[in-house]
Parts: C-alpha cells; structure tokens; sequence
C-alpha cells in the first residue's frame, strides 16, 4: 500500500498491542499511536471507524486521486492478521 498513513489504536494492558508496537519500531514504520488509556475520547473514533472497543486496531487510510480520503481499512488484532499486515506494509520478515 503506497502512501498511507498508519493510525493505531492501543491499551497498555494489551499484549497484542505491545507486541504491534515492538514489530512497527523493528521495521522503522511510520504511524500515529492512540493510547486509550490515555486519550479515551479517541475510543469514540475507534467505535466509528472499525463498529468495536478491540485493540489493537490499525487503521490505513490512503488519499483518493483527487486528495480526498479513501474509506480507511481497518483490521482488529495484530497476531492473527500478521500476514496482512506484513503486506499492506511492504515488510518481508
């Protein structure tokens, strides 16, 4: 995926989480972190754009041809949708 930006919500009790975070900075992954324990009023756009409260959440959004914002796509849960991450992310390992 080209020219995405990266928006992933977090909790600091969640170990899925945790490991998301340490797999984005081993690979130098741009993105933009929201940590509900700290920031509870982004739980709100997390309930908008994915319909769940479940963390980790990651958000690819992509601007349109015409600088408008695609619809952004949202996968729940790092471990089980590693693979798809590693793609939408152009990462080998």
């Amino acid at each position: 995926m080209k020219n995405y930006q990266l928006e992933v919500y977090t909790r600091p009790t969640c170990s899925d989480c945790q490991d998301l975070k340490k797999f984005l900075q081993s690979q130098h992954i741009p993105h933009k972190e929201y940590d509900l324990a700290k920031e509870p009023s982004k739980e709100k756009d997390l309930i908008k754009i994915t319909g769940s409260r479940i963390v980790p959440a990651l958000v690819f959004s992509q601007p349109s041809f015409l600088g408008w914002l695609r619809k952004p796509r949202s996968l729940i849960g790092f471990e089980r949708n590693k693979q798809e991450i590693k793609q939408l992310l152009n990462v080998d390992n």
